[in-house]
């Protein structure tokens, strides 16, 4: 498995976060939300992710960056739990939703817990 985050896999396209905030579905694990909508994308791209840390809960940038920091990582080291979603394709962007200051590890255990879940709603939604 590829452990990258590369330029082609992240959430640029406003037109695609329009749509995540407008269509998208949603599954959370405290403190963690995942939204994610169905795209199309091309063939060499099969995921598209962003990271989010809402001013609302840490007014300093250092703050909201250290946590996207954390964000990235946890999804870089885990994504493969996302790729047995089958051949769509997916815009996902990852919310940090509270103010408490979680370590590392805890972050990373309630990320990989967050994608099992989407992927067993992915499993349970799609026809077989």
């Amino acid at each position: 498995m590829n452990f990258t985050y590369p330029k082609s896999e992240r959430l640029k396209s406003k037109n695609t976060i329009d749509l995540l905030f407008t269509e998208g579905k949603s599954v959370s694990k405290y403190p963690l939300r995942l939204v994610y909508v169905p795209v199309n994308l091309p063939d060499e791209e099969s995921i598209k992710m962003g990271v989010s840390v809402s001013k609302k809960y840490f007014k300093k940038a250092v703050d909201r960056n250290y946590f996207k920091r954390v964000l990235r990582e946890t999804y870089r080291l885990n994504k493969q739990l996302l790729y047995p979603t089958g051949e769509q394709r997916y815009a996902f962007m990852l919310f940090y939703q509270t103010s408490e200051r979680l370590p590392y590890a805890e972050i990373e255990e309630k990320t990989k817990q967050l994608f099992q879940k989407f992927v067993a709603q992915i499993a349970s939604i799609s026809p077989q």
